[in-house]
């Protein structure tokens, strides 16, 4: 089904790229210049071009900053495919750190790396807090892991707590996001595919990224969904709820292949309209890159 030929060519063209990147995003990061910020955007965006992914965008993504972006997880893939969308950075478990190359490549995007245990809790609030305080973005896949991209697994409230303190002194600006993987070259995959790219379970990683990159052109659809602040929702557990409810929903609709009506879909509270940004969050552009 897939091309080997086509695996170790695109394997090729992202060692060709990474590697040589690799110290430059180390450079500005230990010098903190501006490149830090832009870099692994442009990066992600060509690593999508070369590993055969297309990625749709629908919806208004946030122009607050800090943003704190919420995420259903479906492969290793999403990293990139957010990447390239979303100039920021990401929060990961803390076992991500010692990864091979992508552990490396996580701590030149300067991922906050997080323990799973309770007991450290107050430690990963404060680490995340201190990043949006200094107004840079974030990512967050509040299911604490991935899934086989056919649904959205129950969002943890808890990873929510970063929304109870306000940094910059505002409510902080939460937006969900939908990540669907849809088609391949222009197919819809379905569930028989769909884990041909989604990495769940005790799936080995080399073997499922060979097989993965193997196979044709990739359509992702991206859906950024009404931001919002947790004084909407008064508890973070009723705010996680409704991140999920609204991301579960991108997710049900893209996959079906149904392009609802924007309008219809606002009524309903579950996407920004085009064109419009959402009044909790009003743009905050000073120090931060849009």
């Amino acid at each position: 089904m897939g091309s080997a030929l086509r695996a170790g060519a695109r394997i090729f063209a992202y060692l060709c790229l990474t590697l040589p990147l690799m110290p430059v995003q180390a450079a500005a990061l230990g010098l903190a210049l501006p490149l830090r910020e832009t870099l692994p955007q442009w990066y992600h965006r060509r690593c999508c071009r070369i590993l055969g992914f297309r990625v749709e965008r629908r919806g208004q993504q946030s122009r607050a900053h800090p943003t704190l972006y919420v995420a259903n997880h479906v492969s290793y893939f999403d990293v990139m495919i957010l990447g390239s969308l979303i100039r920021g950075s990401y929060v990961a478990k803390a076992e991500v750190a010692a990864w091979p190359l992508f552990g490396w490549l996580a701590k030149l995007q300067r991922t906050v790396f997080v323990a799973r245990r309770g007991r450290d809790a107050g430690n990963n609030r404060d680490e995340i807090s201190a990043r949006l305080q200094a107004g840079g973005d974030l990512v967050l896949f509040p299911e604490g892991t991935s899934s086989d991209g056919n649904r959205v697994l129950p969002f943890k409230s808890a990873l929510f707590a970063v929304a109870e303190r306000a940094p910059l002194g505002r409510p902080l600006c939460i937006q969900p996001v939908s990540i669907s993987y849809t088609r391949l070259d222009d197919v819809p995959m379905g569930r028989y595919l769909r884990p041909f790219f989604a990495w769940f379970g005790d799936m080995e990683l080399v073997g499922h990224l060979w097989h993965a990159i193997s196979l044709g052109r990739v359509t992702v659809v991206v859906d950024f969904h009404k931001p919002v602040t947790l004084n909407e929702f008064g508890s973070r557990k009723a705010l996680s709820a409704h991140c999920q409810e609204v991301v579960s929903t991108g997710v049900a609709a893209a996959l079906a292949g149904d392009r609802l009506n924007r309008s219809e879909v606002a009524k309903e509270g579950i996407a920004a309209g085009p064109g419009k940004a959402s009044a909790p969050c009003r743009p905050q552009l000073d120090g931060a890159a849009s």
